[in-house]
């Protein structure tokens, strides 16, 4: 059976106003469903498969959005703050009414791929720890990265506060004073890439995650742009290899 809903609720969720602003346009007989004039800010419908029409255009209903955003410095994973920056403050208020939300976090001073919706099963099936969905990230390590640190992180490290990670696949790119480096974790401890590699005597001095699941950063996205995904991206980022 489908779900009913109210529709002053389900237009002031679409963004065309206030609960209170859509009962007055109700009162002045602009919206129809099925062809028929609704006044009644209580009635209940469908509105997956009703035809609501506000104000002589149809109503495009949609229940869940997914954001793909290339997160810059300086601004928080979360929806609201008194004092940060947060990622919601980047996207248009098109989106914002969604009321989405961050899909893990980011640091404030990680940049990368974060996924933001409104979707709360998807976002509980990525993050829970009995999926092991991947996520890589691309960094600069201060410090000569070796292959010992590689066996370390396919093993498990331990973190400064006793906790052993999940074993991880570190790949070497470039070892140097500063070296470059990929790993893929399949958890999502706190600062949990950072503790790493303090467990191992070196220091992440930059950090970007470059995919979740087999959902890749589009590298057509500046820092700060972001762009919906496809409904194939979608079913990527619940993909183990």
């Amino acid at each position: 059976m489908a779900k009913k809903e109210r529709l002053d609720k389900v237009l002031s969720n679409l963004g065309y106003g206030t609960r209170t602003e859509i009962k007055k346009y109700l009162k002045y007989g602009i919206v129809t469903v099925n062809g028929e004039i609704i006044k009644n800010a209580s009635t209940h419908i469908d509105p997956e498969n009703d035809e609501i029409i506000f104000d002589g255009e149809k109503v495009n209903y949609r229940k869940y959005i997914y954001i793909m955003l290339n997160k810059p410095k300086g601004y928080i994973s979360a929806t609201y703050d008194d004092v940060e920056k947060t990622v919601i403050d980047i996207i248009d208020p098109e989106y914002r009414i969604f009321n989405p939300f961050p899909v893990g976090r980011l640091d404030k001073d990680t940049e990368g791929l974060l996924v933001l919706t409104n979707d709360g099963q998807l976002s509980h099936r990525i993050l829970s720890p009995k999926r092991h969905v991947p996520k890589v990230y691309y960094a600069h390590i201060q410090g000569v990265v070796t292959e010992d640190d590689v066996k370390a992180f396919s093993e498990g490290v331990v973190l400064d506060d006793g906790y052993k990670t999940m074993p991880s696949h570190l790949k070497i790119l470039k070892s140097n004073d500063i070296s470059e480096i990929e790993v893929k974790i399949y958890e999502g401890k706190y600062h949990q890439v950072k503790r790493m590699f303090e467990s191992v005597g070196k220091k992440v001095i930059y950090l970007k995650r470059i995919s979740m699941g087999k959902l890749k950063l589009d590298e057509n996205l500046a820092l700060g742009e972001y762009r919906e995904l496809t409904e194939e991206e979608v079913k990527l980022l619940e993909e183990r290899e």
